[in-house]
């Protein structure tokens, strides 16, 4: 059976899940708590989220590169990436993801501690504000009270008024569920969480329809739920 290690408050990591779920893989679910280094420690690899194994042994953790061939990886189940997605489509999606990447970064940093693998303990919590601040130079705090500056980022490079929109049209991001609602989904889910922004409506909507469609909730690990 594979195995998926990753961490609730890693949007990667809800990639792989959602695609999982979408195939209807049987796999065993191991969420690891954001301290844990001897798991990686005894599969032999860098600390680095998702960690999918497969039957064979192979050790993956590039999430696009899963993403990419996961119909090769699990070839039954329904498709995700061929007939459904083209090359070149998905290499201007992965560019898009670079060029927002340390916007969405600091949007992330402040709403991590809302899942439990952060959250849940006050000893990881102390550690994660430390390394955020080393990271950033700004306080768990200040990062959070930025929010409204790095959310007009997003939503300008993004377009996010135009994307919804062509959702709500489409429902899916090339008109059938692929590999690229699984990474917009998993990506702009956790935006949400932060208080005082909320996101088109017809983007919520799809990040609804996409967990649906997947049979994985993209609420699941957060501290409330």
């Amino acid at each position: 059976m594979p195995t998926l290690y990753h961490f609730w408050s890693s949007p990667e990591s809800q990639r792989v899940r959602l695609a999982l779920g979408y195939k209807g893989v049987d796999y065993a679910d191991q969420a690891l708590a954001y301290d844990d280094d001897e798991t990686f420690f005894e599969l032999g690899v860098a600390r680095q989220v998702p960690l999918l194994r497969l039957d064979d042994g192979r050790l993956l953790t590039d999430s696009t590169d899963i993403l990419w061939r996961i119909d090769e990886f699990f070839p039954d189940g329904p498709t995700l990436v061929s007939g459904r997605i083209d090359a070149a489509a998905w290499t201007a999606l992965l560019e898009w993801r670079v060029r927002v990447h340390h916007v969405l970064e600091r949007l992330y940093a402040p709403i991590r501690p809302a899942y439990r693998d952060i959250g849940g303990d006050p000893a990881i919590l102390a550690a994660y504000k430390a390394e955020v601040e080393a990271r950033f130079g700004m306080s768990l705090e200040a990062l959070a009270n930025d929010r409204y500056d790095g959310y007009a980022q997003l939503r300008q490079l993004s377009r996010l008024d135009e994307l919804a929109r062509h959702l709500a049209q489409r429902r899916f991001y090339m008109g059938e569920i692929s590999i690229a609602d699984l990474l917009l989904a998993a990506d702009l889910y956790p935006i949400q969480i932060h208080d005082g922004i909320a996101l088109p409506i017809d983007l919520m909507y799809y990040l609804q329809r996409v967990g649906e469609t997947c049979a994985t909730p993209l609420s699941e690990g957060q501290l409330a739920t």
